[in-house]
């Protein structure tokens, strides 16, 4: 996902929407929604990635929590900043492996906890909470400018060659600032080693896999997703649309969550309102009288504000496989955010939705959830990860896992 959750200047406009001036609350009733829950899977509480830019991680995190309680029963809080120090390291490696010609950065994949867990295990939240610099909450602007410049200072060459010293320069600036990983840590009472701990879940990161759905490579096989945060080269199997929706509600009537990367940038994107939605254009033809006569009149900008000046329910665009793909090419879809989808809802007037888990806090409408319509999630969908068991049986036999 992009760097950072979302720019100041972006979030302050978001916060600003549909908001009370006098204290920034969102009213209730002024979103004209009523949602109701249909389906849900059991998940934990919400976290905050605050000013930092590892979204990815905390939605997988969460997910990889949710696997756990569905397996075992057992509620265990992970550790993110394990996941993502060792991320920092190794994205580093590479960048300077590529000359510098890499990205590196913040942002991540969810298949990035997968590498991370079976090449350097796992550790509780309470074994490693990655803050060591004076904050009681996650702020990586900082670490995330002082990581940057020191591998482009490296991968540059001033030496004409890359030292030997330069690794331990690296882990020196994350222990710094995320503290040192130990080498053991107790836990309910036994000693653990990250790798210890890990199997101790009783996960196999083999039953995880991540599907996208993307007509310029062909359906029922591995690409590798053209996305700058995927620096892992990692897989994603491509599946025509509506079979990456029928796999998600597959997947939550079966109780197992869903990992869901997608673009946040949209105009119809209100989660502070607690609701996701793609709205068609207003057109003028539609128009008569009145309504008419002051559309005429506004300028393109204030046309583009009343496009999603939305009171409830409203008519939402028709998306194709086409109209998603060109999306893509034009980037107006972008990789921005990493959620865990928990739940099917609908709201009054029966249109479905998916409640999506955020990593934004807890001070929004819906105390950190927000409800996706179906047209959302099918043009702004950038890919998913879940279990292979969760996937339909014909959508699985086609991309040759059973």
């Amino acid at each position: 996902m992009k760097k950072y959750i979302i720019p100041l200047a972006a979030l302050a406009a978001l916060s600003a929407q549909a908001a009370d001036p006098n204290d920034g609350v969102v009213v209730p009733d002024s979103t004209g929604f009523t949602f109701t829950d249909v389906t849900l899977v059991p998940t934990g509480s919400v976290k905050d990635q605050n000013k930092s830019g590892t979204c990815w991680c905390f939605a997988t995190t969460s997910f990889m929590e949710d696997e756990i309680r569905r397996k075992t029963g057992r509620e265990v809080d992970l550790s993110e900043m394990f996941t993502v120090r060792h991320c920092y390291a190794d994205k580093a490696d590479r960048y300077v492996r590529m000359y510098g010609e890499a990205n590196f950065g913040a942002g991540g994949s969810a298949v990035d906890v997968n590498y991370v867990w079976d090449r350097y295990g796992m550790m509780p939240e309470e074994a490693y909470a990655g803050l060591n610099y004076g904050e009681p909450k996650h702020d990586h602007y900082e670490l995330d400018a002082a990581l940057t410049a020191y591998v482009k200072a490296i991968s540059s060459k001033p030496g004409k060659k890359i030292s030997t010293a330069w690794r331990k320069g690296l882990e020196g600036v994350l222990d710094a600032y995320m503290g040192p990983v130990p080498e053991t840590f107790t836990y309910q009472g036994k000693t653990y080693t990250p790798r210890s701990f890990a199997d101790a879940m009783g996960l196999d990161m083999n039953d995880y896999v991540a599907l996208t759905s993307f007509t310029h490579h062909p359906f029922y096989k591995p690409f590798v997703l053209e996305v700058a945060d995927n620096w892992l080269w990692a897989p994603y199997y491509n599946v025509p649309l509506d079979e990456l929706k029928a796999t998600v509600d597959n997947a939550l009537k079966k109780g197992y969550s869903v990992v869901w990367a997608a673009d946040v940038s949209e105009g119809g994107f209100k989660w502070r309102e607690g609701y996701a939605l793609m709205p068609k254009e207003k057109d003028q033809a539609d128009m008569d009288g009145t309504e008419l006569s002051r559309w005429v009149q506004l300028s393109d900008n204030d046309r583009d504000k009343a496009q999603f000046d939305i009171h409830g329910p409203v008519p939402e665009i028709e998306v194709t496989p086409e109209l998603r793909q060109e999306m893509f090419d034009r980037q107006e879809t972008t990789d921005d955010h990493g959620m865990v989808i928990v739940g099917i809802a609908t709201d009054q007037e029966g249109n479905r939705y998916y409640k999506v888990k955020n990593s934004w806090d807890t001070n929004q409408l819906y105390n950190g959830y927000f409800y996706v319509s179906e047209p959302y999630f099918l043009a702004k969908t950038l890919s998913i990860m879940l279990n292979k068991e969760a996937i339909p049986a014909a959508t699985a036999k086609a991309l040759s896992l059973k």
